[in-house]
C-alpha cells in the first residue's frame, strides 16, 4: 500500500467511477441491443395454417365460414401482445419507453383491428338491421376498444386478452351450432363486404394523405382552392413535422401488416361472392399492393429525400402502395354495391 494516503484515496476515486462507468457502459449496450431487438416488425403468418392449428387446440375438425376470419383478429391481437419485447405502447421505462417505431406500428395494426372486429360485430355476424347481436362479440369489440397505453390496473394487456378470449368463444359457437348455446352466425354477403370496404377505404386515405405531406410539395395539395369560400373554411394538412414522419410510417406500416391478414382472411371466407361478382382479381391487387408495402426498409432512419434528389423518401413510397390499395379497394366497394 502507498504511504501517500490522498494518493490511496485518488486511485479509490478512480477505481469507483471507472467501475460505475463500466456498469453504465453495459447497460447502455443492453438497452441498445433489447431496444433493436423489440422493434423488429412481426413477421406475416398464414392466416389458414393458422386457423387449423387452433382447431388442432380445440380438438375439432370444423371449419365453418367465418372461422379464419375471426381467427386472424383473435391472432393479430395475440401478436401485438407476445410479439418480441410483448406489448411497448404502454411501456413507462427502457428500452420499450424509447422504441416509439414499434410503438406506432402496434398502434396502427390496432386500428385495423378494431375495424374488423366492428366489421364482424355489426355486420358480418348479423343476419339483417334488425338481428340481435352476438353476445360474444358484444363483449369483444368494447375490449379492444380499451385505451391503449394503460399500464395500470387494468393493464392494456389484460384487456386485449378478454378480446381474445371473446372472439375464440364466438368460434366454438361458429364451429358447434348444435350445441345447448346459442349458435353464432357469419353471413358473407356482398352487402356486408361492401360495408367494411368503406371503412378501409377511408382508412387508406387517409393515411396516403398523411404520409404524402412528409414534403411540402404535397402537403400543400390539400389547401383548396382559396378563391372558394367553401374551400377557405375546410381543414388543411401541414407537412409532416420531421421529428413525426417515422412516426407516421410506422403507423402505416402496421396498418398494412394487420389489413393484408384481414384481406386473406376476407379472401378465404367471402370465396363463393368474391368469385360470383368476379372480384377475386380485384382483392388480390390489394393484397398485392400491401404486400410491397410490407418490403424490408435497407436503411436504419427513415429517409425522406425530395422529389428525384439522391436520397429515396420513404414516406411518399409507402404512400404510393397505399394509394394503389386503395384505388383497388374502391373497385371492390363498386362491384360489391352492384345488384
Amino acid at each position: 500500500m502507498s504511504d501517500n494516503p490522498l494518493a490511496y484515496e485518488d486511485a479509490k476515486s478512480k477505481g469507483i467511477l471507472w467501475g460505475f462507468g463500466s456498469l453504465l457502459g453495459v447497460v447502455l449496450i443492453v438497452m441498445l441491443v433489447l431496444g433493436e431487438w423489440w422493434s423488429r416488425e412481426p413477421e406475416q403468418f398464414s392466416v389458414q395454417d393458422e386457423a387449423i392449428e387452433r382447431m388442432n387446440v380445440t380438438h375439432t375438425d370444423q371449419m365453418p365460414i367465418g372461422y379464419v376470419y375471426a381467427n386472424t383478429l383473435a391472432h393479430i391481437a395475440d401478436v401485438i401482445l407476445f410479439k418480441s419485447g410483448g406489448y411497448l405502447s404502454n411501456d413507462v421505462a427502457p428500452p420499450g419507453l424509447f422504441c416509439d417505431n414499434i410503438q406506432n406500428f402496434e398502434y396502427g395494426a390496432l386500428v385495423m383491428l378494431r375495424d374488423g372486429t366492428t366489421a364482424l360485430r355489426n355486420h358480418f355476424a348479423r343476419d339483417q338491421s334488425q338481428s340481435a347481436e352476438d353476445p360474444d362479440l358484444a363483449k369483444a369489440e368494447p375490449y379492444f376498444y380499451y385505451e391503449r397505453n394503460s399500464w395500470a390496473l387494468p393493464s392494456t394487456e389484460s384487456e386485449y386478452v378478454k378480446g381474445i378470449e371473446a372472439l375464440h368463444a364466438y368460434m366454438v359457437r361458429l364451429q358447434n351450432p348444435s350445441s345447448t348455446s346459442k349458435a353464432a352466425q357469419f353471413h358473407s354477403r356482398a352487402d356486408n363486404l361492401w360495408q367494411y370496404t368503406e371503412v378501409v377505404i377511408k382508412r387508406l386515405g387517409g393515411l396516403s394523405t398523411r404520409l404524402a405531406a412528409s414534403t411540402d410539395k404535397f402537403s400543400g395539395a390539400t389547401h383548396g382552392d382559396p378563391s372558394n369560400p367553401i374551400d377557405i373554411n375546410m381543414p388543411t394538412i401541414g407537412q409532416t413535422p420531421w421529428m413525426e414522419i417515422d412516426n407516421v410510417f410506422y403507423e402505416a406500416r402496421g396498418s398494412c401488416w394487420a389489413l393484408l391478414h384481414i384481406l386473406k382472411a376476407i379472401k378465404h371466407d367471402f370465396s363463393d361472392i368474391l368469385l360470383d361478382k368476379r372480384a377475386m382479381n380485384t382483392l388480390d391487387n390489394m393484397i398485392q399492393a400491401l404486400e410491397n408495402a410490407l418490403s424490408p426498409t435497407l436503411s436504419p432512419v427513415v429517409l425522406n429525400g425530395d422529389g428525384f434528389g439522391i436520397f429515396a423518401n420513404y414516406s411518399l413510397a409507402m404512400a404510393n402502395y397505399i394509394a394503389r390499395a386503395n384505388a383497388a379497394a374502391l373497385d371492390l366497394r363498386d362491384v360489391m354495391n352492384r345488384g
